[in-house]
This record gives structure tokens, C-alpha cells and sequence, in this order.
């Protein structure tokens, strides 16, 4: 297949890689040509250090060729995809599948990114959404791993399936695109959140308890927006909630842990020096959980805290002593 991958950062980098090694004939696009041809250059990417990339790899910085593309990949930060899939459909071929691997709710629209690509192209073009627990570092370097690609057409989620799984990158199928693209905004929110209490200093315990109820908040939400519940006890959910809320390759850990020792969000983003889908989701999801009624205490206080400056003291008190209940 011939095959386009529209960004340049680390996850858009590292699946090109697994393209290539799939035999398809693979272009890594970026919006800044100079970057596309120092990476020509040197076949790396310094987001993924130690990663030699394919001699097959094309780079470019235009998008001319995407109306002879058989799979256009979405792999731009959330708040880049809705330009980039403006920019991208005057050269697409109406009916060619598409491919979002970039997780965020867009703010104020509350669309997920599979719905922002159909809105910007409108060529009868699917969009199948692929995600998961998968850091880039560890694709780059062939650590096996897993994903879900997920659309209602099981034709068009196999057809993702079948070009990119391989010996280390297996992938499964959903009809779910709703509960999987939610789960890999809502996890984002989490994750920081786990990093909070990283920084503050408290344990294992804590940080089970975390992950365990922000999963029932995320589960509620999705199932009432149109996703199934049991999708955020797989790979997209549960997997990705895992991945991200444990390992340093995390961004929004990272900068979690900043804020709970102490930092600003702005200060400890700035420390990060890359893009924390965090932050922006969970701005999106407090909107989300307003507008469908759906209790979620957790995201609630992360919110709290990155915007309206709440002390991560004063919320973890009040997460702990809010009323008895049963576990839902």
C-alpha cells in the first residue's frame, strides 16, 4: 500500500517505521519542510533517540501526494488536527480510508478527532480510529505492543488491522470508535492526575485508587455518549490508563508530578517543552461531564486544579471524605 503519515512527532514517526517494516511504500509528512529534510538527512527523529529510520522512509513537507495515497495517517497533536485535515482535503481521493491516531476532545465542540477529520474532508472518506497502550519510545525500538483499530464497519477497522500488525505491533479490531476515542482523551486527564500525587509524595495505594475510580468515572461517561462500557476494560481504556499513569515516557505523569511538587500548571508545562493533551482534555471533558450529567469527581478536581489553581492538598481531602457510598 502506499501510505502517508501526517506528522512528525514521535507516535507518527514510530508508526511510519511499522509501515515500513510492513512493506508499504510509507511518506512521513511534516507542516515544516526543513525539519522533513533534516530527517531525510539523518534518518532520526530526536524524539526518538537511538531509532535509525527505514532508507525506504520518504519524507516531505508537501501533501501533494496524498490524492494517490491508499491510507492517509492523522498523527498531529489534538489541537493541530483540525488544521491539518483542512489542509489536507483538497489533495485527497474521496473514499480513501483515514486513520486518527491522535487522542483529545476538541475544546468547546466536544468532538473527538475521528468526527473533526470528517467534518474538515467530507469526501465519503472513513475515519478509523487506532489507540492504545503505546508509547512511541518503545514501538520505535520493536517492543511488542498492542492496539485497537475501531470504526462500526468491521471491513474498514480490518483494513487498519491488516497493514500495520505485525510480530510486535498486534492490533485488534472494535466497532466501538466512540468508547475507544473517548478513553484515549479521558485517560490523558488521569494520567496527569496520577502525576500529582507522584509528586506529592504518596504511594502505590494511592495511585490504585486513583486509577481504579477515574476508570468508573471514564466508563460512565462513555457509555453515556454512546460508547460501551466494556471498551474501557480493554486495551484502549484500562491498557492505555495503565501505560500512561506508571511510565516516565508519560508527558502528562511528568508534568503532574511538577505540579504536585509545587509548580504552576504553566510552570510545569513550560518544564515539559511539549505538547500535554492533558491539560486541554481536561478542560473538554469537565465541559463533557456537565453537558451529559454524568458525576465525575476526579476529572472534576483536575480541572480544578490546572485552571482555577486549587491547592492538590485540598483536593485530595475532599476526594477522600466526600460522602459514603457503594462501589459502582
Amino acid at each position: 500500500m502506499k501510505i502517508t503519515v501526517l506528522g512528525t512527532g514521535g507516535w507518527g514517526t514510530a508508526l511510519s517505521q511499522v509501515l515500513c517494516d510492513n512493506g508499504h511504500t510509507v511518506t512521513l509528512w511534516s507542516h515544516n519542510p526543513e525539519k522533513a529534510e533534516q530527517m531525510s538527512k539523518t534518518r532520526e527523529n530526536p524524539l526518538l533517540p537511538g531509532v535509525k529510520l527505514p532508507e525506504s522512509l520518504i519524507f516531505t513537507g508537501s501533501m501533494e501526494q496524498l490524492g494517490q495515497q491508499d491510507l492517509v495517517v492523522f498523527a498531529t497533536p489534538s489541537y493541530a488536527v483540525r488544521t491539518t485535515a483542512a489542509k489536507a482535503a483538497p489533495y485527497l481521493r474521496p473514499g480513501t480510508p483515514l486513520v486518527s491516531v491522535s487522542k483529545g476532545v476538541e475544546r468547546d465542540t466536544h468532538n473527538l478527532m475521528s468526527q473533526i477529520i470528517e467534518e474538515e474532508v467530507r469526501k465519503d472518506c472513513k475515519v478509523i480510529a487506532l489507540s492504545g497502550p503505546s508509547h512511541a519510545e518503545e514501538v520505535g525500538r520493536r517492543i511488542p505492543t498492542g492496539v485497537v483499530a475501531a470504526h462500526p464497519d468491521e471491513a474498514a477497522a480490518r483494513l487498519v488491522q491488516d497493514a500495520f500488525m505485525n510480530e510486535y505491533f498486534r492490533v485488534y479490531t472494535s466497532p466501538d470508535i466512540v468508547g475507544v476515542e473517548l478513553a484515549a482523551a479521558l485517560k490523558n486527564v488521569v494520567a496527569l492526575s496520577c502525576g500529582v500525587i507522584d509528586g506529592m509524595g504518596y504511594g502505590d495505594n494511592t495511585k490504585a485508587l486513583l486509577m481504579t475510580r477515574a476508570m468508573a468515572e471514564m466508563g460512565r461517561l462513555g457509555e453515556k455518549l454512546g460508547g460501551r462500557r466494556e471498551t474501557f476494560a480493554g486495551l484502549a481504556g484500562m491498557g492505555d490508563l495503565i501505560v500512561t499513569c506508571t511510565s516516565m515516557h508519560s508527558r502528562n505523569r511528568r508534568c503532574g508530578i511538577l505540579i504536585g511538587q509545587g509548580k504552576s500548571a504553566q510552570e510545569a508545562m513550560e518544564e515539559i517543552g511539549a505538547v500535554v493533551e492533558g491539560y486541554y482534555a481536561a478542560d473538554s471533558v469537565r465541559q463533557l461531564a456537565e453537558q451529559a450529567k454524568v458525576e465525575m469527581p476526579i476529572c472534576r478536581c483536575a480541572y480544578e486544579v490546572l485552571y482555577q489553581n486549587k491547592s492538590t492538598q485540598s483536593v485530595v481531602r475532599e476526594l477522600m471524605t466526600r460522602a459514603r457510598k457503594q462501589e459502582d
